[in-house]
């Protein structure tokens, strides 16, 4: 069973013993499930501890959609939308990753309190972002990414969408290792929703085990994305809306706790807090009847 050979430790984070909870906090007005609904530094810190109440082990807090068609706010933006709030959440003691395409932004949410960052590009966006995270000494999430959604070379064609993957996150991953990133505090991530279609990223769920042997911690971002409304789709093929797909973002995270996920990142994080402890109490089980 993958899930006793273990999911892997990020140096430099705690170890939770089981597939992490990643709590998000959307500091923007147009995010795809949650736009505009935290568009305050006040309303956004009260959310995050609330989602640590309700078992989160860590938050990640964002200050630019990366929604299709969603066009890019300015660096000074995003700054004043994200640093009070990582400050804020700091200080009552939650564990922040800060999830950011820019390195200044990366800067400077570390040294308000972040302690991971989760670059949806891998480090290709800004190529000041591997040196800045190898100098802070910090976790990177390592995203597999094809560029934004409006360049060409971004289109979700593959052979082997599995090995495609796979290979193009090792490529990512030793250009920040060769950056001075250490290898034990690096995760990947296979992107979903990101240049793929729903086959794509059914088959990447299918195939964690793959992405495990990269050798590093794997977090899985499925929480309320496009596939899902696939799958979940009614007789006319219309899915339902982003917030009701709560119910099965929990059973991706169960499935992904199960094949030895590092950490599930979700908006609704009761339902999957949930999820994950049983399914660290199966797998436990598992183990003491061999």
């Amino acid at each position: 069973m993958s899930t006793l050979r273990g999911r892997g430790s990020v140096q430099g984070l705690p170890e939770w013993g089981r597939c992490a909870v990643m709590g998000v906090v959307n500091v923007t007005p147009d995010s795809f499930s949650d736009g505009g609904r935290w568009f305050d530094t006040t309303a956004a810190v009260k959310h995050g501890v609330d989602l640590v109440a309700q078992g989160a082990d860590l938050v990640d807090v964002g200050g630019e959609s990366t929604r299709p068609g969603a066009t890019r706010v300015d660096e000074d933006e995003e700054l004043k939308r994200v640093v009070p709030v990582v400050r804020g959440l700091a200080a009552e003691g939650v564990t922040v990753s800060v999830d950011t395409m820019r390195a200044t932004v990366a800067e400077q949410a570390l040294a308000a309190g972040a302690v991971l960052v989760n670059d949806v590009s891998g480090g290709l966006a800004d190529p000041r972002m591997v040196p800045a995270v190898a100098a802070a000494g910090a976790p990177f999430v390592v995203m597999h990414w094809r560029g934004f959604l409006t360049d060409i070379h971004a289109k979700p064609v593959y052979e082997d969408v599995v090995s495609e993957v796979v290979g193009e996150l090792h490529a990512r991953v030793r250009a920040a290792v060769e950056g001075g990133i250490a290898p034990e505090r690096i995760v990947v991530d296979p992107g979903l929703g990101f240049s793929k279609e729903a086959e794509h990223d059914l088959a990447l769920l299918a195939g964690l085990d793959r992405l495990r042997e990269l050798g590093h911690p794997v977090l899985v971002a499925a929480s309320r994305k496009r596939f899902l409304g696939r799958v979940l789709a009614g007789p006319e093929g219309t899915p339902p809306p982003a917030r009701e797909r709560d119910a099965a973002t929990a059973a991706v995270s169960a499935l992904a706790a199960h094949q030895g996920a590092w950490a599930v990142r979700v908006h609704e994080v009761r339902a999957t807090a949930d999820a994950v402890r049983v399914a660290q109490a199966v797998t436990d089980a598992a183990g003491g009847h061999r």
